[in-house]
């Protein structure tokens, strides 16, 4: 998924998600939020695929923040807007992927809305923006069912599809066109194929790919952790060297130690012998990760559930020091490294809110209390105008002369 605003805005940007298309050119997704960024960015994508597709469906705290994704779910003037001028000036088809509300009547409306305003095909995700991470839950197929016989234009579903009678069951039981994965593809990249391959076989295809098409080594990091996930809770060491690895060679090296573990694990194996921890298969064949919920979280973590506060992050086993009871794995290794740091939340200075945005107010040193602006150092510098070019100091005693007079004027 491309921002549209930054696809317009930065060329760099622009060419390297043009880059990707030998692997997508099918459609192209886009997260926008005005009609005009995004019909432009649209326009510069369409020669290259055969659709456009804007995704109202991201839950995450980055779509919050840029004001996209499910989070423009109840703007349906804006939609409406977005997808018309969409339709009149590309030469392809729009399509859309939303979340559901949790009325079903209102998710009806909502695809039959999006439909109407011109969109050509329908990704329904069965789960409400609030149903992400250890709240995941169960996707509704009811909603999909619901959004499938109410409208004339295809329909795909997604939610809940592990394998591939998942996905069979899914199109008896809401009759969509199609289906769609996201995590089950991740963790079994050949569920659509009905088999369960080895994973270091897959990581194998998985790295001749991005030899092929490079990206970021963090992307291949990530799907490897999700490759791998069953296998990484066996060897801890690996998981450690995955992360520390700078180049491809060197993951490379990773997946071929990986191999020859789970190689001579198998050759020991006893006749009869089970998958542990209650797998479906052994730990090196890909499989589906069921994520647990929040109340299964807390019990792996010995967490009380009526312990206020706590968000069923990994307990360490120090109890004696509240500071660093409930860290996650990455606070805690940045708690051996940095052993004097306090990692507790309740000593962590209290940012006020600017009075526009949302960022953090300026609280300057030099500043005496009545003189605080109510304002981000972003608001503050659009106001004033503020340049650096004249010299640290006199932009400093610029800055201060003027912070008074705003906060002078509001009193």
């Amino acid at each position: 998924m491309c921002s549209g605003r930054a696809y317009v805005r930065n060329v760099s940007y622009c060419e390297l998600a043009l880059s990707f298309f030998p692997l997508a050119t099918i459609r192209h997704k886009f997260c926008a939020n005005d009609p005009e960024v995004f019909v432009q960015a649209a326009m510069l994508a369409q020669d290259y695929c055969d659709a456009i597709d804007l995704n109202l469906g991201c839950p995450q705290m980055i779509a919050k923040r840029g004001h996209y994704g499910a989070f423009l779910q109840e703007e349906w003037d804006l939609l409406q807007r977005m997808i018309l001028l969409a339709n009149e000036k590309l030469s392809v088809p729009i399509t859309c992927k939303i979340r559901v509300f949790p009325e079903i009547d209102k998710t009806v409306k909502y695809a039959q809305m999006l439909e109407k305003a011109g969109c050509q095909l329908l990704t329904v995700h069965g789960r409400t923006k609030e149903q992400k991470g250890p709240l995941a839950g169960v996707a509704s197929w009811e909603h999909i069912q619901a959004v499938r016989k109410a409208v004339s234009i295809p329909v795909f579903a997604n939610g809940n599809i592990q394998c591939l009678s998942d996905v069979e069951e899914c199109i008896r039981k809401t009759g969509v066109h199609g289906v769609m994965s996201a995590e089950g593809n991740l963790h079994n990249p050949a569920l659509f194929e009905g088999r369960n391959p080895l994973v270091w076989e897959m990581a194998e295809e998985y790295l001749e790919i991005v030899q092929k098409y490079p990206c970021p080594l963090s992307y291949v990091r990530a799907h490897l952790f999700k490759l791998w996930h069953h296998t990484l809770q066996v060897y801890q060491q690996l998981r450690e060297e995955l992360a520390k690895v700078k180049t491809l060679e060197g993951i490379a090296d990773v997946n071929r130690e990986l191999k020859l573990r789970c190689q001579e694990e198998i050759a020991n194996q006893k006749e009869g012998e089970k998958p542990k921890e209650g797998l479906p298969f052994f730990h090196w064949i890909c499989q589906p990760y069921i994520r647990p919920g929040p109340k299964e979280r807390c019990k792996e973590n010995g967490i009380s559930g009526t312990e206020k506060g706590v968000r069923g992050k990994r307990a360490l086993e120090d109890e004696e020091d509240r500071s660093s009871e409930l860290l996650s794995k990455n606070k805690q290794k940045k708690k051996l490294r940095n052993p004097n740091k306090s990692f507790d939340p309740s000593l962590k200075p209290k940012y006020a809110k600017c009075d526009q945005c949302g960022n953090p107010k300026v609280m300057d040193y030099f500043l005496r209390p009545s003189m605080k602006s109510p304002f981000c150092g972003r608001v503050v510098k659009e106001r004033f105008k503020i340049q650096r070019s004249a010299g640290e100091e006199r932009w400093m005693w610029e800055r201060l002369r003027l912070l008074k007079e705003a906060v002078d004027s509001t009193v």
